[in-house]
């Protein structure tokens, strides 16, 4: 089965599920998307699995993690450092995977979308993206649809980053950034002109560029992190969800085997998913 454009969904941590299961069918496919999209953790799970980074990214991830860790350091908020480490440490870490080569060799793999959210104009980035988030909470415990609608509905609009239109990998690092915005875990930041937040706030399953793939009749798979009871049913596109709950929460920097385990279904579910097709 030939897909020509893969979606990875956002999550966090639950993300490395991503990486397992790309891991497990890229080759037995043939996977070679020549359109590929992201939104928040699932866009860096995207990038790195399609630079064949994801041996390198776990081996730095699982050992930094652990009970050493704080998600919350309340002295460190007091003396005017981030309140939640995972961003600067985030930040540090892009920086230093993706260099020059990198996003050169990116580019020349496929075309990249990076989801960021953008907000309603006139509505202060920290109150907006609280609003957001509570919205997603709210639609997702009531609904738990796929794509949700709340934050359209509230006036946020999706914006896709085209990794070809880069030119320095900072550009990178900043759109992958942004499309994990969700503060005070992540800190706002800006692309292009103005800030940009979590691409999960608008849709966190981002579908919109496979538009004119699907129409063209090419097929597309859809990467999910979460379970659903019900997925969409469009033509030439297959949704893959884990095959039970992933356990590891989405910002946890104390739970190294959490990832590991997250990973692991992820090689465990590609290996299926393979098998299943005729």
């Amino acid at each position: 089965m030939m897909f020509d454009a893969i979606v990875f969904a956002g999550g966090g941590n639950r993300c490395y599920w991503q990486g397992g299961f790309y891991e497990a069918v890229a080759e037995r496919l043939a996977l070679k998307p020549t359109l590929a999209v992201g939104a928040s953790a699932g866009a860096f799970a995207g990038i790195y699995s399609l630079l064949g980074m994801g041996h390198k990214v776990r081996a730095q991830v699982i050992p930094a993690c652990g009970p050493h860790r704080k998600n919350f350091d309340f002295a460190a908020w007091r003396r005017g450092e981030a309140l939640c480490p995972i961003g600067p440490m985030y930040r540090a870490f892009l920086h230093m995977l993706f260099d020059a080569a990198a996003l050169a060799r990116l580019q020349q793999l496929t075309d990249f979308h990076i989801a960021v959210t953008r907000l309603p104009r006139g509505l202060p980035p920290i109150l907006g993206a609280a609003l957001g988030i509570g919205a997603y909470q709210l639609e997702k415990h009531l609904f738990a649809p796929v794509h949700p609608k709340f934050g359209r509905r509230l006036g946020f609009s999706a914006e896709f980053v085209r990794v070809r239109a880069m030119t320095a990998p900072n550009q990178l690092a900043d759109a992958l950034l942004a499309s994990s915005g969700v503060p005070p875990f992540m800190p706002v930041t800006k692309v292009g002109d103005r800030p940009a937040f979590d691409g999960g706030l608008f849709d966190g399953v981002p579908v919109a560029p496979l538009a004119p793939v699907e129409a063209a009749g090419r097929r597309s798979l859809v990467l999910l992190t979460r379970l659903y009871k019900d997925l969409p049913r469009v033509k030439g596109r297959t949704y893959v969800q884990p095959s039970r709950r992933i356990r590891v929460k989405q910002f946890d920097l104390r739970d190294p085997a959490g990832i590991r385990d997250a990973y692991e279904l992820g090689l465990k579910d590609g290996a299926a998913f393979v098998n299943s097709i005729p």
